[in-house]
């Protein structure tokens, strides 16, 4: 057992940091546990941000990954609305970037996520201009989207990922003028690639969703602080009273390059460099959520995994890590969408050009299937569309690294399970 007098810190208040927390209590450790979040909010899911919270259909209270007296039930000293400005590793200290105090560690984790990368864009300080990451920024934007709504306004989304189309969905559903602008050919371009990018490009199209792709936001033009319209690099002007910044992410790791921990290459989406253990380059010091990148064995690369689920899980394996418990962390990357009425699960990772073929299936036209990217017959990834509880076997499929029969595969009579070797 940890000695009692031990202080593990947790730097990074989201949802991988406040399950890490809970984790190091649940295992029975006795130690000081000081949780750092920079936001004043208590520590909160990330999802429903873009989906049931922006749409009005969950209440605020249920984003809390733990009720606030949680936390002093359970001895976690919580500081809320503090950042930690500089990690000592040689005196294995913090400092408190508000009023310089400085707290010694014997095991340090850095959740510190991600924020969303900004438009280099002339045009990007008007009023009118959001981004989606905090819940600050969702209280605002569903304010904005339901005004949207009201006065038949438009928003411009810079951006084809997941958080643009969410958002797009939300603002039709609110009643508001959509265009999304998409340097690629197809949404989710780079995550599911064209075969399935355009299945998405069509759903919103019949919601109304106007696209331009192959094209660039290069201005945002406003009047008196106002949004009035988004010019893209083909010289076109779009009618715009709010726009959306939905480019990606950027991995928060100024803290952790200071200390002068090894960062993860830029081709691996940057971040901090952990081993299988979620362990940075100093061993007292561990990392984990949207900026920790590891080296994943089943897909033989590392990776970097924004989603929900690399949170809820890689909070609970660093906590576990950091108590001296065998850990190995090689979850297969999974993630979840709500668009409209459909409603889709993905598991695993496939970027274009890294499989041979796209297998379906199902019903793609009716949107109720399941996609394989599959590469010499073996499984990478798979993704179930308004079908249900199959992600088990999806997962199996994925693990065992074998080829499959893609003829059965494509089968809906031929059950998954019995393609699992």
């Amino acid at each position: 057992m940890v000695d009692a007098d031990q202080t593990f810190v947790i730097v990074g208040g989201g949802l991988a940091g406040a399950k890490a927390a809970e984790t190091l209590r649940a295992e029975g450790f006795t130690g000081r546990v000081i949780l750092i979040c920079d936001e004043r909010d208590h520590p909160y899911e990330r999802p429903p941000l873009s989906k049931g919270y922006l749409l009005g259909k969950e209440e605020r209270d249920s984003v809390f990954v733990h009720e606030p007296a949680w936390y002093a039930r359970n001895d976690i000293e919580l500081h809320l609305g503090q950042t930690v400005d500089a990690v000592d590793r040689a005196a294995k200290t913090v400092r408190f970037g508000e009023d310089g105090t400085v707290v010694r560690y014997d095991k340090l984790l850095l959740a510190t996520g991600a924020e969303p990368r900004r438009l280099d864009i002339p045009g990007t300080d008007l009023a009118g201009v959001h981004h989606l990451r905090r819940l600050a920024h969702a209280e605002r934007l569903k304010g904005v989207l339901a005004s949207l709504g009201r006065d038949n306004g438009h928003l411009v989304v810079a951006g084809g990922g997941w958080i643009g189309l969410e958002v797009a969905a939300a603002a039709r559903e609110y009643g508001a003028e959509v265009t999304v602008v998409e340097p690629a050919p197809t949404p989710l371009h780079g995550v599911i690639g064209p075969e399935l990018g355009g299945l998405f490009a069509d759903l919103h199209r019949e919601h109304g969703v106007r696209f331009r792709f192959g094209v660039s936001l290069t201005e945002i033009i406003g009047q008196d602080g106002m949004v009035l319209a988004a010019r893209t690099d083909d010289g076109e002007e779009h009618p715009a009273h709010d726009v959306l910044a939905a480019i990606g992410a950027a991995p928060r790791t100024g803290l952790a390059e200071a200390a002068g921990l090894e960062l993860a290459a830029r081709e691996h989406g940057g971040g901090i460099a952990v081993d299988d253990r979620l362990r940075t380059s100093d061993p007292d010091i561990y990392a984990a959520g949207d900026v920790a990148s590891f080296h994943h064995a089943l897909f033989d690369t590392h990776l970097r995994v924004e989603h929900w689920a690399n949170a809820l899980n890689g909070g609970p394996a660093a906590a576990r890590a950091m108590l001296g418990q065998d850990v190995t962390y090689d979850r297969v990357p999974y993630f979840f969408s709500d668009q409209y009425d459909l409603g889709m699960e993905y598991s695993g990772w496939a970027p274009p050009g890294s499989y041979d073929q796209v297998v379906i299936r199902g019903d793609a036209g009716k949107r109720e299937f399941i996609a394989f990217w599959v590469k010499e017959g073996r499984v990478l990834a798979g993704m179930n569309v308004n079908v249900w509880d199959v992600t088990e076997p999806i997962q199996a499929l994925i693990r065992a690294r074998t080829p499959v029969d893609t003829d059965a595969l494509a089968d809906p009579h031929v059950p998954l399970e019995s393609l699992v070797p």
